[in-house]
């Protein structure tokens, strides 16, 4: 059984296990009623929603999926909100550093 996003159940519960704080800048997750930006929402690394595999599915706070938005990671990581954050290829998840290490 899948989710509402097409993510299968056993899919969902690893990806859960792996990444237990966004993935993009670390900050452990809150519940949405204590902080919607800080709250965990399923991230598409690789812009590509039929891409439903534990390389392109992760967990990463509200903030920086809504500035991430459509942007190719490496892209991305040149942004302004990664510069104030203090995001960096460095910084990132493993899960994230891989993707960039194949050149997404």
């Amino acid at each position: 059984m899948a989710n509402s996003w097409g993510i299968s159940t056993w899919l969902e519960e690893e990806v859960r296990q792996r990444d237990s704080a966004c993935v993009y800048c670390g900050r452990p997750f809150t519940p949405a009623n204590v902080s919607v930006r800080a709250s965990a929402s399923w991230e598409h690394i690789i812009n590509d929603a039929s891409l439903i595999t534990r390389e392109n599915i992760a967990l990463c706070c509200r903030g920086c999926n809504a500035s991430k938005g459509q942007k190719s990671v490496t892209e991305w990581l040149q942004s302004r909100y990664c510069n104030e954050n203090g995001i960096t290829e460095r910084t990132v998840a493993p899960i994230i550093r891989a993707v960039i290490a194949n050149g997404q």
